[in-house]
């Protein structure tokens, strides 16, 4: 079915490998159309709980193909509008998915790379991983990736990377708030699978509902309407047979029914 893609099933989790390995996994608009595909239909399966994001070969993603920087440059402005309106559709379909989802991140993610691991939930680095935004070094900018790196790291320090496209290691990914956990190579999918594990521990339902909360929370002043958002909000699940469950299982000291699956 995909050209670039290989998915994995592993109990309720469905890990997405990009398989480009002779580029690195470069974006070109086969992978982007491919991956936008993907995601949308792991999104939409009650039987996946989560997404891993995963890279073949010696990197995660090292951004935009060569060869389709190339076209880009000589194709018109409309096609190039175009172009650039499937990547960051893209970035949005990934960073928008009610699913959780864990970037698994070694080697480069540099680019496109570093907008899928910040447009993630979750980011895992290998702490041989490097990140960048490296764009500026090709005469152009981060655009479709910058309103995920920048929730990510924040504006002031978007500043410096947007401009310098200084590499940066895992350790400094966690300290920006890039990375969540790094972990040593050997360790990096026993570091993804402890995630996964406490995943399947949550409400799926309200795992969704709780990456709305933080999109619909985020930067906003704590004035009267946010305040009765978060109420309705609350009220709402706390009559769904999900809390009910959730709130059983645990007065009775039992898993809840809802491991394995996405919907209750």
């Amino acid at each position: 079915m995909y050209t670039r893609l290989e998915i994995e099933t592993q109990g309720s989790a469905a890990w997405l490998w990009m398989n480009k390995p002779e580029v690195h996994n470069a974006f070109d608009e086969t992978l982007i159309a491919e991956l936008t595909q993907a995601l949308t239909a792991l999104d939409a399966d009650p039987a996946v709980r989560a997404v891993v994001l995963a890279g073949r070969g010696k990197s995660f993603s090292a951004g935009a193909d060569l060869g389709w920087m190339q076209r880009q440059g000589a194709a018109t402005l409309e096609k190039n509008v175009d172009d650039a309106r499937q990547l960051a559709h893209l970035f949005r379909t990934l960073a928008c998915m009610a699913t959780p989802t864990i970037a698994r991140v070694h080697g480069a993610a540099l680019g496109g790379g570093m907008g899928l691991a910040a447009a993630c939930d979750i980011c895992v680095a290998s702490s041989q991983a490097q990140f960048a935004t490296s764009e500026v070094r090709f005469g152009i900018i981060p655009a479709t990736i910058g309103p995920y790196v920048l929730r990510a790291i924040g504006e002031r320090q978007a500043y410096r990377y947007f401009q310098t496209a200084e590499r940066i290691s895992a350790e400094r990914a966690l300290a920006l708030g890039l990375a969540h956990e790094v972990a040593a190579p050997d360790a990096l999918d026993a570091t993804v699978q402890t995630l996964l594990e406490a995943l399947q521990a949550g409400g799926p339902g309200a795992q969704a509902a709780a990456t709305e909360l933080i999109r619909a929370v985020a930067n906003r002043p704590i004035d009267d309407a946010l305040v009765e958002d978060t109420a309705q909000r609350i009220a709402r699940l706390r009559a769904t047979a999900e809390a009910r469950e959730g709130l059983a299982a645990f007065l009775e000291k039992r898993a809840p029914h809802w491991a394995g699956a996405k919907h209750v």
